[in-house]
């Protein structure tokens, strides 16, 4: 299955008319351009299910899609939708505390992420235990071909200093750094306009199942 072309007219559309006069009056657009992008989620949510077990098959895909417009009573920018569309996927859907898997939605920005982000302390600090005790088999992951020629390792989000407990010249201390743990891969609007979108997508998701595992095991210990 693909994103139709219809919905990406709408989202940049919606870029350029960022108000509540022009939505209303093109909310019959939205509604039809946001079924695609559930139906195209479903699909996600399916073939995950399938992929990580973790993930349940009958969790209702509403759990999964995020609403379009955005809270803005703590931002500076006050333009009341969002100019994409996104959904999350792990054990309770969009809103967990474990690793997960995330579809962006937004025309020429598109991409895909799965991990951990922003974890609370006690589970960074489990998933920096977990990277100290077993670097090796952290490192070999990261390193791998396939992850290293598909995703991207994010490292925007890091502490400018060595975190508690951990020297300054530790050996993995770019990645003891982050205070996230995502991989992401951005994917072109093509791709997205082909029928085999849905797929590529799993391929993806498929591929990150070793980075998953290790940040579930980290977790899990935690627990």
């Amino acid at each position: 299955m693909n994103v139709p072309s219809s919905t990406f007219d709408f989202l940049r559309a919606l870029k350029e008319n960022n108000n509540r006069e022009w939505f209303q009056d093109n909310k019959e657009t939205y509604e039809r351009a946001r079924q695609n992008f559930i139906e195209f989620a479903q699909l996600i949510l399916t073939g995950l299910s399938s992929i990580d077990k973790r993930v349940p098959e009958d969790m209702p895909v509403s759990k999964c899609v995020f609403r379009i417009y955005r809270d803005i009573r703590f931002s500076k920018d006050k333009t009341p939708y969002k100019d994409y569309f996104s959904s999350a996927y792990s054990t309770h859907g969009r809103t967990t505390n474990l690793p997960g898997y995330y579809v962006h939605i937004q025309p020429g920005k598109s991409f895909v992420t799965a991990g951990l982000w922003h974890p609370d302390k006690e589970e960074l600090a489990a998933i920096r235990q977990e990277i100290d005790y077993n670097s090796e088999k952290f490192n070999a992951i990261i390193n791998d071909p396939t992850f290293k020629s598909t995703v991207t390792l994010d490292q925007e989000d890091k502490l400018k200093k060595a975190p508690s407990g951990y020297l300054v010249d530790h050996p993995d201390i770019e990645f003891l750094r982050l205070k996230s743990f995502t991989a992401s891969h951005f994917i072109e609007d093509k791709v997205l306009l082909s029928n085999r979108a849905d797929e590529e997508i799993l391929k993806i998701f498929s591929g990150l199942q070793p980075f998953l595992e290790f940040l579930y095991e980290a977790v899990d210990q935690e627990d």
